[in-house]
This record gives C-alpha cells, structure tokens and sequence, in this order.
C-alpha cells in the first residue's frame, strides 16, 4: 500500500511540473497571470509534499 501511495504522489508531482511549470515559463500571457499560476503551482506542491510526509510518517 506504501509503494502505491508513494508512486501516486511522485506522478502527482510530475503531473504539476508538467502543466503547472510549462505554462509558467512559456506562456504568452501576461505577467500577472503567469504570476498567479506560479502561486497556484507551489501552492500544489507544498500540498504534495505535506501529502508525502504524511505518508511516510503513517506507513512507516
């Protein structure tokens, strides 16, 4: 059960980096938005590495 939850949370992580970054870096908007979207995306990481910690701290 630990490998699965731990597999969920790292796709989890590249699944944000893939289309939470992309935009980020190469969007054509304006700075404003791409600023929002780079709080929304660290706001999703810090979730996913407090989801993480939680994991591994229950299913020692």
């Amino acid at each position: 059960m630990k490998i699965v939850l731990d597999i969920v949370i790292i796709i989890g992580f590249i699944v944000v980096t893939f289309f939470g970054l992309g935009p980020v870096l190469f969007a054509d908007g304006s700075r404003l938005e791409r600023l929002i979207t780079l709080l929304v995306v660290i706001c999703l990481y810090v979730l996913l590495t407090l989801a993480f910690k939680w994991v591994k701290k229950r299913y020692k």
